[in-house]
């Protein structure tokens, strides 16, 4: 009788991991960053149907990379989750840390009881009434979440993304930030000088949460929007 095939649990979940970053890395990057008056999000993306940045709810946005289908339906079971939860109890009952955490569950589940994990990570963000107010959580394909203030990067070129704002988001958070159109034109600059080459403005895929808005914050912008980009 032959022995069964054996494969130790920490091998197993680094195999899983290493299979997980590596079809993430495959996707381009997406960057959010608090701004004066609200959050931006920026991303290198020529699809005007298949976007990566969406509204999940009236202060709340979801932003994700990696394989597309896999992070889509992630965003469509948050939508159901938070609009029942909205509709049962109340509006502000629905927060992006709960989402957050719910998400996270998901993930962990997957990645530790199916054979193949999901290949993509996500970012809830909630605009508050003042940048100290900001919510930002990074949700890794395992189910680890950060809670991030500033800016944060999600996909391939990542670690060259966060030393570029290491060095280039103004210093002094949360009383120095910069404009909306500092803030997009520092997420065009970055991509631009990580991917070493130019990255057009009707590539670019822009939303806001803008804290200025009525109930629904959430905002995209098209290319005669931007600011002048070069």
């Amino acid at each position: 009788m032959p022995m069964p095939y054996y494969v130790s649990p920490e091998q197993l979940m680094k195999d899983k991991a290493d299979y997980a970053r590596k079809g993430i890395a495959r996707g381009k990057s997406v960057i959010a960053l608090e701004y004066a008056d609200g959050i931006a999000f920026v991303a290198e993306n020529p699809s005007a149907t298949l976007h990566k940045i969406s509204e999940i709810y009236d202060r709340i946005a979801f932003a994700g990379v990696g394989k597309f289908n896999e992070f889509e339906q992630l965003r469509i079971g948050g939508i159901r989750l938070v609009d029942m939860k909205g509709y049962s109890y109340s509006r502000e009952d629905v927060t992006a840390k709960g989402l957050a955490n719910a998400y996270a569950q998901t993930l962990g589940n997957i990645f530790t009881s199916e054979l193949k994990p999901y290949e993509c990570e996500i970012l809830v963000a909630s605009v508050g009434e003042a940048t100290d107010r900001n919510e930002l959580f990074h949700i890794l394909y395992d189910g680890s979440v950060t809670d991030r203030t500033g800016w944060v990067v999600m996909g391939g070129q990542s670690d060259a993304l966060n030393t570029f704002f290491e060095n280039n988001y103004p210093k002094g958070y949360p009383t120095s930030v910069p404009t909306l159109a500092e803030a997009i034109k520092l997420g065009h600059k970055a991509m631009t000088s990580v991917e070493s080459r130019e990255i057009a403005p009707n590539a670019l895929e822009v939303a806001v949460l803008d804290r200025n808005r009525s109930r629904r914050k959430f905002r995209r912008l098209n290319e005669k929007d931007l600011p002048k980009l070069g």
